[in-house]
């Protein structure tokens, strides 16, 4: 099998799904021959299922190729677990961002990523490479490890198995320093990133604890780390995940 393939499922389901998830973060659209690289599937295959899916507007077909089409946003709106949780976190998310005008987070953990789910974008900050429905490792970016150092340790554990991947020069990829940063975090209540996912930026993050004190979700203000105060805007983010916490468990504020 090349590199990029996937073993391809027998199913029709599974190869339209395989198809679908191909699709990564910066792809517009892709090419048959693209999708066939990636996937594995006969280019007869694809381009079957692929007239199938665009008849349900799940795909759409392009002067160049194929592109994701809007009956999966729809769907994706539809999905209850995010939808409840944006909903909810809307006035805090808002708060944060006309205090600072900066780029706020809400992201859940999903596998050994984390998945952003909404975004605020700041006006005066860098442009932070995320999007809803994007995702991100857990172990260099705050609101991962925020969601890290609540978490059951199988998370953790799965995500060392994982590999720790240097992304930046600052990236964390021992696992003994990446213990070490989680347990400040449980003390403080609070993660922060300085360049670890990406060159310049920083960013400081609480997570969204249940009625266990398993981390849910996580919140963050991003910005450029030579002038982001991590320090001055902790209280203010673990002020809004506290707040989002209690909705989610009370259903009041």
């Amino acid at each position: 099998m090349r590199s990029g393939e996937r073993d391809v499922p027998n199913s029709v389901l599974g190869r339209a799904l395989t198809l679908l998830t191909a699709f990564r973060p910066g792809d517009t659209e892709l090419t048959l021959a693209e999708l066939t690289r990636r996937t594995g599937i006969p280019k007869p295959t694809a381009h079957r299922l692929l007239a199938e899916l665009a008849t349900w507007n799940v795909v759409e077909r392009t002067p160049d190729g194929i592109r994701l089409g809007m009956a999966l946003f729809e769907l994706g709106q539809l999905a209850p677990l995010q939808r409840g949780l944006r909903e909810a976190a809307a006035p805090f998310l808002a708060d944060l961002f006309e205090a600072t005008h900066e780029t706020v987070h809400l992201a859940v953990p999903d596998g050994t990523d984390v998945v952003y789910v909404q975004k605020l974008a700041g006006r005066r900050g860098p442009r932070v490479n995320s999007r809803v429905g994007g995702r991100m490792p857990a172990y260099c970016t705050g609101v991962g490890k925020a969601l890290l150092a609540f978490s059951p340790p199988e998370r953790l554990a799965a995500v060392v198995a994982a590999g720790l991947v240097r992304r930046t020069p600052r990236t964390v990829v021992a696992p003994g320093l990446l213990d070490q940063d989680l347990a400040r975090i449980r003390e403080r209540g609070v993660a922060e990133e300085h360049e670890e996912s990406t060159v310049g930026i920083a960013c400081v993050a609480a997570p969204v604890l249940d009625g266990s004190g398993d981390a849910v979700a996580a919140i963050s203000i991003t910005g450029w780390a030579n002038r982001l105060d991590t320090e001055r805007l902790a209280p203010a983010v673990r002020t809004a995940a506290l707040g989002l916490s209690r909705v989610l468990r009370t259903g009041t504020p």
